[in-house]
């Protein structure tokens, strides 16, 4: 949480250059009525240099982004994409979406992919692995990408919490081959909706630009209603609008993802002393985006006890407990193309579940009242006995 509540007047200024110089809402063409304003064009290479790639591209949402790259890599039906159990719904709508069969791994203490299970369950069709940065704690990428180079798979980063957070001095989207990234409201940085897509591959980069623009090469040589193309596609381009609220969040970033470390360590300073409270592992040399402080307790009846009383205080969690059912691969009996590999899907992932059900998320922003942690820490002594 974060982005949306910097949004002023940068922003502002931003869309006016739009709507003075240009008028101009969709990012390809019109060149000589635009007057040289190309916001989406100028925030993938913004979003670029700030990464350390050459190459970015926008999409309209984090979804989009992974969608498109899943489509980069020529998926076929039967292909297996392996992710984590605890995501959003929409890693393995993704998944779904581009024809494979979402294969789902435990997480461990980290809340992200296990690296032993991801052993485990690569097969000879297996094609990719999007590893999740959940909630902006970095995974365990240095036992991660020994497992997957061996086996020759492109690994995804789904950095859609994870945007501006680092793992051993490298932006958390840049480790593996392909990084995607969300920008919706309650993200590090929003546009409303959006998203981005960063590889250092060119074909990869080459063939999701297409595919995001329905199959546009758009082929400098040829106008774009004569434009070559080699293969179908989809339309998940940003807009304008999108591109220049991006250009002023992008300068924000740091400043959101610093004052949230800062609190989410206040926070934990507050909660040390608590002997029945556990923190969530983070990798040797994680520098996340402190998105949420999550700790476990003693059990998911305790979880709930303390969402309940932070609730009463006028505070409250977030994601878990909550919103697991969104989160939770077990959970999600609405996808038959899950549970097809996946049969009881209930007692599919015990490890992620035991986890998850003893989790608290306390939501950390970057506007926190300084006497929110005492107050937390309070309404947590009178649970946590």
């Amino acid at each position: 949480m974060p982005g949306f509540e910097l949004i002023g007047e940068e922003e502002f200024l931003e869309v006016k250059e739009l709507f003075d110089k240009s008028r101009i809402l969709f990012r390809h063409g019109f060149d000589q009525q635009r007057n040289g304003i190309y916001k989406v064009r100028d925030f993938e290479q913004a979003f670029a240099r700030y990464m350390g790639t050459e190459r970015a591209l926008a999409v309209t949402s984090g979804t989009a982004a992974l969608r498109v790259a899943l489509a980069a890599l020529d998926i076929e039906r039967g292909d297996e994409v392996i992710t984590q159990s605890f995501t959003f719904v929409a890693t393995a709508e993704a998944i779904i979406e581009s024809g494979a069969t979402p294969i789902i791994t435990e997480v461990d203490d980290t809340l992200n992919m296990d690296p032993a299970d991801l052993k485990k369950k690569i097969t000879s069709r297996t094609k990719a692995v999007i590893v999740v940065h959940m909630l902006g704690t970095p995974a365990r990428m240095s036992e991660i990408l020994p497992i997957v180079r061996e086996k020759g798979l492109i690994v995804i980063e789904d950095t859609a919490w994870g945007c501006g957070g680092e793992l051993n001095g490298k932006r958390l989207g840049t480790i593996g081959d392909i990084g995607t990234f969300s920008f919706d409201f309650a993200k590090t940085m929003t546009t409303g909706e959006g998203g981005m897509i960063i590889t250092y591959h060119p074909s990869i980069h080459d063939r999701a630009a297409a595919y995001h623009d329905h199959g546009h090469e758009n082929n400098p040589n040829l106008p774009r209603w004569e434009d070559s193309r080699q293969g179908s596609g989809f339309n998940y381009r940003m807009n304008e609008l999108q591109g220049a609220v991006g250009l002023a969040q992008l300068r924000k970033l740091d400043q959101v993802v610093e004052a949230q470390r800062e609190n989410c360590s206040m926070i934990m300073d507050h909660l040390r002393d608590f002997r029945n409270l556990q923190f969530r592992t983070e990798p040797e040399g994680s520098n996340g985006t402190a998105d949420a402080l999550v700790f476990f307790v003693d059990s998911g009846q305790q979880a709930n006890n303390c969402r309940k009383a932070l609730l009463e205080a006028g505070l409250g969690t977030k994601i878990l407990p909550e919103a697991i059912t969104w989160h939770f691969a077990g959970t999600w009996t609405h996808m038959p193309e899950l549970i097809t590999f996946h049969p009881n899907l209930a007692e599919a992932f015990p490890r992620s579940k035991s986890w998850l059900d003893r989790s608290v998320a306390l939501p950390i922003t970057v506007k926190m009242d300084p006497d929110l942690p005492r107050r937390i820490a309070d309404v947590l002594k009178h649970v946590l006995v």
